[in-house]
């Protein structure tokens, strides 16, 4: 990696470059009082997980980017996240800086860690102000080096110096491979063969997957601090909902009032956390019946239910993920109530069931137990609810084919990574999150359901936390029965 200012195209550029222009915009700036921060709270539990990676993998460099902005078109790029490793390891959170690499190098003891990173250049250099990928006067200054340290309590460098580190580097090394390609590529050129692929030492397998693994074993149980983050997205998203609900008349009034929707949700979002979490699933009428239905480009109409998949993410990046299914016209009708009652008792069923040392398969089965007795009784399957869970069989999957629960953090879907034995055939732990999310699905054109089913969609998503002796529902003030429902949409006007 080079330590070159990244440069924007040029042949617009109207920027003067004479001497005696650089000359004068760097002088006669005042000096700028920037005391050391506070160590921020997420500071200590980042140092933990640290020190947890460190103990699986002694004596291998470990090389964990935060990745590069990505261009969404010419020289636009879309807003940067960092790679949640990258995020769950320093804690910097909304404020990384884009390009940034932590690097964790043993010491015979453990692992000494070290951020690189851009720091903010001299008001004096070019950089400042000609180059509008990074020059403070184009998109704000970035931190020092010392301001930084204490900040995260980490040793930091100039981005620069890292060329030096990786130039260090041999086949042992391992690096979180999604998170930067060209970084890994250039390692990968440079080595003549793939980083990460030296054979196991202590047992330790030296592979680049193991480390990927083990970042997103790491998350499955959650300390303190994201519980609490955790907790501010919820209530942020239930703000969130509370404003599309004060907003039906201008929904109903648009042509494609999924979009008001979205973009209601949307602007909570951004006024208290840091975005969404994912594209928000407004989903009216029929579209509801669409798992991911993210074009939010109907109508919403008066006796439509209208599926709202929407979740806050906080500056820590935490997120939440709710999904709330509404009466458009304040009341559920007789078969939307139905339909709405059955999804409601799968979604309990599977919450009681929650805590410490069952599998969380259980959560998916317990659910589905529920689903298959009220399809078998309402007569939409060819045989027993019994016959129907039979693996070989899943006739009720037809009306819900997603899974009940994932793992929620850092992101909507978190720990992607983890092994089968720790993830779905995993026991279940006190601080583990996840969602509860069964759903019913009855397509508008499916000839197994009598009419007034066809083109409703109903689910309820809450976000569950797994304590000493069973569980807690994050989401529970987000109004969920009918009748809270009704009573919800009642309080605001309509």
């Amino acid at each position: 990696m080079s330590d070159t200012t990244p440069r924007a195209t040029s042949n617009r550029s109207t920027t003067p470059g004479s001497s005696t222009f650089k000359d004068y915009i760097g002088s006669q700036w005042a000096d700028r009082d920037r005391p050391l921060p506070e160590p921020r709270e997420q500071a200590a539990f980042a140092a933990v997980r640290r020190a947890r990676i460190s103990e699986l993998h002694p004596g291998r460099t470990i090389v964990v980017p935060a990745g590069q902005a990505k261009v969404r078109s010419n020289d636009c790029d879309y807003p940067f996240r960092p790679h949640s490793a990258f995020a769950h390891l320093t804690g910097w959170g909304a404020d990384t800086v884009v390009g940034s690499v932590l690097v964790m190098t043993p010491n015979g003891s453990g692992h000494d860690a070290t951020l690189y990173f851009r720091a903010t250049a001299g008001r004096d250099s070019e950089e400042f102000y000609a180059n509008p990928e990074i020059g403070e006067f184009w998109v704000g200054p970035r931190p020092s080096l010392e301001e930084v340290a204490a900040d995260l309590g980490l040793a930091t460098a100039d981005l620069g110096a890292f060329d030096a580190v990786s130039a260090g580097l041999d086949a042992s090394a391992l690096v979180v491979r999604d998170a930067d390609t060209d970084l890994t590529r250039g390692l990968d050129d440079r080595l003549g063969s793939a980083v990460g692929g030296a054979p196991e030492s202590d047992g330790v397998p030296a592979t680049d997957d193991a480390l990927a693994r083990d970042l997103s074993e790491l998350r499955l149980v959650k300390d303190p601090f994201e519980v609490n983050e955790l907790r501010k997205a919820v209530n942020a998203t239930k703000a969130g909902f509370d404003d599309v609900i004060a907003d039906f008349d201008a929904v109903l009034a648009h042509p494609r009032g999924e979009r008001i929707v979205e973009g209601t949700f949307n602007r909570r979002a951004r006024a208290d956390g840091n975005t969404v979490g994912y594209d928000t699933i407004a989903a009216s009428g029929h579209h509801a019946c669409i798992l991911h239905w993210t074009r939010n480009d109907g109508a919403v109409q008066p006796g439509d239910l209208i599926l709202i998949d929407a979740g806050v993410e906080v500056d820590s990046f935490y997120t939440a993920d709710i999904t709330r299914t509404l009466p458009v016209s304040g009341t559920f009708s007789d078969v939307q109530r139905l339909v709405y009652e059955a999804v409601l008792e799968a979604a309990d069923a599977a919450f009681a069931i929650v805590k410490p040392g069952i599998t969380f398969r259980q959560v998916h089965a317990t659910a589905m137990e529920v689903i298959a007795r009220k399809t078998a009784e309402w007569g939409f399957l060819p045989g027993t609810a019994e016959e129907s869970l039979q693996q070989e069989n899943q006739f009720h999957r037809r009306y819900m084919v997603h899974g009940t629960s994932h793992h929620l953090g850092l992101d909507v879907h978190d720990c992607a990574k983890a092994r089968r034995e720790m993830y779905i055939d995993g026991i279940v732990q006190p601080g583990m999150v996840f969602t509860i999310e069964p759903g019913l699905y009855f397509q508008q054109d499916d000839l197994t359901v009598p009419e007034e089913f066809r083109g409703i969609g109903v689910r309820i998503e809450d976000d569950i936390l797994v304590t000493e002796d069973g569980a807690e529902n994050l989401s529970i003030g987000i109004p969920r029965t009918p009748s809270e429902v009704e009573g919800w949409i009642a309080r605001s006007g309509r």
